[in-house]
């Protein structure tokens, strides 16, 4: 049976209540791998509410920051080095280790390096990456889209692998109500784009999530503004709330202003039957099938266009491609792949 070890973030518990599109890839990847015969452990917070063999003294940054309101900058770093030492104690017990973070872990693996996958959830085409890269060659990276791998060196590619979520979460919606945004409150997922192709195109619009820390005023001078009655920002939602939303809207707005590596709500729209209607930045183009899944456009002109044509695609097929290309199944299978030759090095 083959050994992997999950290395998760520490901002979140895997899985997250609201937001932590990461931890859930890691938990719902973990959970697929365990139904394919692999022996999986999960280095993760204390606070994770698994039912996967886990390791991990210490809760959460967000768990943190609610038992004691503002904490210290380091304590990300903290949280990780105590990760790290937990995992340098057992790297002998993996075939496979599979980290999901951000450095330092390729500096504990020395020589396991060429038995390790790292996956980045972020872009990967500034400075920091590029000086990480050309640190260390060796390192094995899947993308998670092929829009990601372009900025991967090529001795770093191990393959790419496309996300999924758990197929039973979202089920297929009626549709027929104001179209959604869900996101991060800042520049990067443009919010305020959203409610003006909205308005343009003469409908109501829900927005959901949370205020980026990372951009605290953007929401307040931004977005605010724009709220009425129908444009309505509902905060961070979990997945009973993005079931409710999505399954009733009439189409996911995805304007973003960046090179988006993959994009997991497009996924969690497409499994309630959502058609998405997405700038062409990034990994959309390959998420999204052009006039059947949604619209993939240029600009605010362009979704409001699209969203005048939203009715003409079939929630029902749009449910099925979901289950062919974007389940928690099919992102494990590519997952094994990649970690079975890794392991025979």
């Amino acid at each position: 049976m083959l050994r992997v070890a999950q290395v998760a973030p520490n901002i979140f518990p895997t899985p997250p209540l609201t937001s932590g599109g990461t931890e859930r890839i890691v938990h719902d990847l973990s959970k697929a791998l365990e139904s394919l015969g692999v022996c999986v452990t999960l280095f993760g917070p204390s606070d994770s509410a698994c039912d996967i063999a886990r390791i991990g003294d210490l809760p959460s940054l967000s768990g943190l920051e609610a038992r004691h309101g503002s904490v210290p900058p380091s304590i990300p770093q903290v949280l990780e080095a105590v990760q790290m030492e937990a995992l340098r104690r057992r790297l002998d017990t993996f075939d496979v280790v599979h980290c999901h973070g951000e450095f330092f872990h390729a500096a504990l693996l020395g020589k396991r390096r060429r038995h390790s996958l790292t996956t980045i959830h972020w872009r990967v085409d500034e400075l920091d990456r590029r000086l990480f890269f050309a640190a260390f060659p060796d390192l094995p990276v899947a993308a998670i889209s092929a829009a990601q791998e372009a900025g991967i060196p090529a001795p770093n590619r191990a393959g790419i692998v496309h996300h999924g979520i758990a197929r039973g979460r979202y089920h297929l919606g009626p549709g027929g109500g104001p179209v959604a945004f869900i996101g991060r409150m800042t520049d990067q997922k443009q919010p305020d784009a959203a409610i003006r192709i909205a308005r343009g195109a003469g409908r109501d619009i829900r927005l959901a999530g949370a205020i980026d820390v990372g951009n605290p005023t953007y929401f307040d001078t931004r977005v605010r503004p724009l709220l009425s009655a129908d444009a309505v920002h509902l905060g961070a939602l979990d997945d009973g709330g993005k079931q409710a939303l999505l399954g009733h809207a009439s189409a996911l707005l995805f304007p973003i202003d960046w090179p988006e590596p993959f994009g997991l709500v497009m996924i969690e729209a497409m499994a309630c039957g959502t058609p998405v209607v997405a700038f062409r930045r990034g990994s959309v183009p390959e998420i999204v099938e052009d006039g059947v899944t949604g619209f993939v456009v240029e600009d605010e002109a362009g979704a409001i266009e699209a969203l005048g044509r939203i009715d003409t695609l079939d929630r029902a097929a749009i449910r099925r491609r979901f289950e062919a290309r974007f389940t928690a199944e099919r992102m494990a299978t590519d997952y094994l792949a990649l970690y079975e030759t890794l392991a025979a090095r």
